[in-house]
C-alpha cells in the first residue's frame, strides 16, 4: 500500500441488497453505498431463480452511491475520501448461488439461488467401492440427497441444450470476480455449495473421489482457486469504471459472507464463537485444523489462510422474523415508517411485554429442511400454545427457538473440538436489536458482544485486503487493529436457569420426539419432497 492510497472497497452481496463499503486501516466505516435488490424470482413453487446481472447493475449503483456519500465526509487526519485512496478491493457474496455461463462468462440461464428447493429424482446411487463405504457408515441417504440437490443433475436432465454450452461453472462470486478481473478464478474460500471441492486441502478433488461422480462435472469449467488473502487479479478498466476506483486496483480473495463476519466480529479463536444474526442464522467457530461437527458435513474455508469455519446453520433463520413483521407486524412496520426507524427497533416492546421462556411457548425453527441435521423431513413446530399467548410471546419464542437451536450446534463443535466456547460474537442485521442479544446471551449463559460495526461481512472482507495488501503482519494482528468490541451483554443468571431447563428437557426432545409425525406428513402431503 501507498502512503495515500490506504483504504479498503469492501463489495458484499447479500440475499436481500448489495453494499459497498469503505473501511481504513484502523477499520473504521468511513462511507457506504447500500441497494436493496430483490433476492429472487420464482418461476415454479420451490424455485429461486436470478438474472446474475441484477448483482453486477447493483454492485455499480452501490459504488455510485458510496462514493456520493464519501464526497460530503472527510477524514480527519489524512484529508478528503475519494476513490483515488483505495488500495485494494475485495468481494464477500451469499453463498451456494450457482452461475453458468459460456466461454466468455455470458450467463446461459439465470443463477440458482441458494434457496432455491428444486431437486433431480431417480438418480442412480453411487456405486462400487464408495457405495459399499457409504452404506456401511450410514450416510448413503446423505450422499444421495446431495446428488438429489446438486444443480448440476438437474440442469444436465432438465436443460440438456444449456448444458451442452457450459463451460464455465461455478458460484456467484466466481462470476463476478470474472467481470472484475476477466479471469476465471476465484477464493478458496467462497467454494460452499455441490461442488467437487475438497474442503480439508482447499482445492478441487482429486481425479478418484466420489464428488465427480456426484454430478457429470467438467474439470475445465471450474475456476482457478486463491487462497483468502491472496492476490485474484487487477481490476480491469471497465471494471474500475463500474466501481469508480483506479483501472488495475488490486483484487484481494475474501471469503463468502459467514466467514467474512466471522472475521469481522473478531473471532478467530475456537473459544470466540461467532452468531450471525442473518437470513440463514448461523453459529460459527474458527480453528486452526479441519474438524466436522456432524460427520460428513465439512467445515468451511475460513476468511483466513490455512484455518476453517466449523458451522452450524439454521436456514431461513431470522427470515422468520422477517416473516413476523409481515404477517403479525403491521403496526409496528407503520409507526417506524413514520418515525423514521427501523421496525425491529420497535419490536424490542414486544420482547419487554414477554417473559424469558415465553410462558412455556417453544419454537422448533427447521422452517427449510437439512442434509443432515435436521433430516430431510425436517417441519418448524410450534408447541405449549395456550390461551395467554399474544403476539408478543409468539416473537420472543421465535428468537428463543433460533437461539436453542444455534446453542445445541455450538454444543455439538465443543463436544468434537474439546475446546469450551466463552464468549459470543454477534453480527448480523438482527444484531441492532439489543434485547435479541441479551435473549442470546441469556440463553447461551455467555457474554455476547457486537463488533463497532454490524457491517462485520464488509469489514472481514476488509481486513483480508489489509492482510494482502501487508497491512497488517498477520490475522491476529489485523483484528487487533480493525476490529472493536462494544455493547458488552452479561447473560442474567435467572433467565439462564429457566432457558437452561426449557431447552434441555423439552427443546433437545423435541426432534426426535416429532420425527415420526413430520415422515406422516411427508409421506402424505409430499411435503418437504422425498
Amino acid at each position: 500500500m501507498t502512503g495515500s492510497s490506504d483504504h479498503a472497497l469492501a463489495i458484499d452481496v447479500g440475499t436481500q441488497s448489495i453494499r459497498a463499503i469503505l473501511f481504513d486501516p484502523q477499520g473504521n466505516l468511513l462511507a457506504m453505498g447500500r441497494v436493496p435488490i430483490e433476492p429472487y424470482v420464482a418461476p415454479q413453487p420451490g424455485w429461486a431463480e436470478q438474472d446474475p446481472e441484477v448483482w453486477w447493475t447493483a454492485i455499480g449503483e452501490a459504488c455510485r452511491k458510496l462514493w456520493a456519500s464519501a464526497a460530503k465526509g472527510q477524514d480527519a487526519t489524512a484529508g478528503p475520501i475519494g476513490p483515488d485512496r483505495v488500495a485494494g478491493v475485495a468481494l464477500t457474496t451469499q453463498r451456494v448461488t450457482l452461475v453458468v455461463a459460456d466461454a466468455n462468462g455470458t450467463p446461459l440461464r439465470p443463477a440458482i439461488v441458494w434457496l432455491d428447493q428444486r431437486r433431480t429424482e431417480g438418480l442412480p446411487p453411487i456405486g462400487g467401492l464408495w457405495g459399499l463405504a457409504f452404506r456401511i457408515s450410514g450416510v448413503r441417504e446423505t450422499v444421495a440427497r446431495f446428488q438429489a440437490d446438486a444443480e448440476a443433475n438437474w440442469i444436465e436432465r432438465n436443460e440438456p441444450a444449456v448444458w451442452k454450452r457450459i463451460r464455465r461453472y461455478g458460484v456467484l462470486s466466481s462470476w463476478l470476480t470474472a467481470r472484475l478481473t476477466g479471469e476465471w478464478v476465484d477464493s478458496t474460500a467462497s467454494q460452499v455449495g455441490y461442488l467437487p471441492f475438497d474442503f480439508k486441502r482447499g482445492e478441487w478433488v482429486g481425479r478418484l473421489d466420489w464428488k465427480w461422480r456426484v454430478a457429470p462435472f467438467d474439470r475445465s469449467w471450474l475456476p482457478r482457486l486463491v487462497p483468502p488473502t491472496g492476490r485474484l487479479g487487477e481490476l480491469t478498466p471497465a471494471a474500475a469504471e463500474h466501481l469508480g476506483v483506479r483501472a488495475g486496483t488490486p483484487l484481494i480473495a475474501a471469503a463468502g459472507d459467514k466467514q467474512c463476519e466471522a472475521l469481522g466480529a473478531g473471532a478467530v479463536t475456537p473459544d470466540i464463537a461467532a452468531l450471525s444474526f442473518g437470513t440463514t442464522a448461523t453459529i460459527g467457530t474458527t480453528h486452526r485444523r479441519y474438524l466436522e461437527a456432524i460427520p460428513l458435513v465439512p467445515p468451511y474455508p475460513a476468511a483466513i489462510p490455512g484455518a476453517w469455519l466449523v458451522e452450524l446453520q439454521v436456514m431461513r433463520g431470522f427470515w422468520m422474523v422477517e416473516w413476523f413483521k409481515r404477517e403479525f407486524g403491521a403496526s409496528e412496520v407503520a409507526r417506524a415508517g413514520a418515525l423514521d426507524i427501523p421496525p425491529e427497533a420497535l419490536f424490542e416492546e414486544l420482547l419487554e411485554a414477554s417473559p424469558p421462556g415465553s410462558m412455556g411457548l417453544l419454537l422448533q425453527p427447521y422452517w427449510m429442511p437439512g442434509v443432515r441435521y435436521p433430516g430431510p423431513e425436517a417441519k418448524g413446530a410450534m408447541v405449549g400454545f395456550g390461551d395467554v399467548h399474544g403476539r408478543a410471546h409468539v416473537y420472543r419464542a421465535i428468537l428463543e427457538g433460533l437461539a436453542y437451536a444455534l446453542r445445541e450446534g455450538a454444543e455439538r463443535t465443543v463436544k468434537r473440538s474439546k475446546v469450551p466456547i466463552r464468549e459470543l460474537r454477534v453480527s448480523g442485521g438482527g444484531s441492532q436489536s439489543r434485547a435479541a442479544v441479551q435473549l442470546f446471551a441469556d440463553v447461551f449463559g455467555l457474554p455476547a458482544s457486537r463488533p463497532h460495526t454490524h457491517e462485520a461481512a464488509g469489514l472481514g472482507a476488509a481486513i483480508d485486503v489489509m492482510l494482502g495488501l501487508g497491512g497488517h503482519p498477520d490475522p491476529v494482528d489485523a483484528v487487533a487493529a480493525m476490529v472493536r468490541v462494544t455493547d458488552r451483554f452479561e447473560p442474567d443468571p435467572a433467565a439462564n436457569r429457566t432457558y437452561g431447563d426449557l431447552y434441555r428437557s423439552v427443546y433437545l426432545p423435541m426432534y426426535d420426539r416429532l420425527r415420526p409425525l413430520y415422515r406422516e406428513i411427508r409421506r402424505i402431503t409430499g411435503y418437504p419432497p422425498a
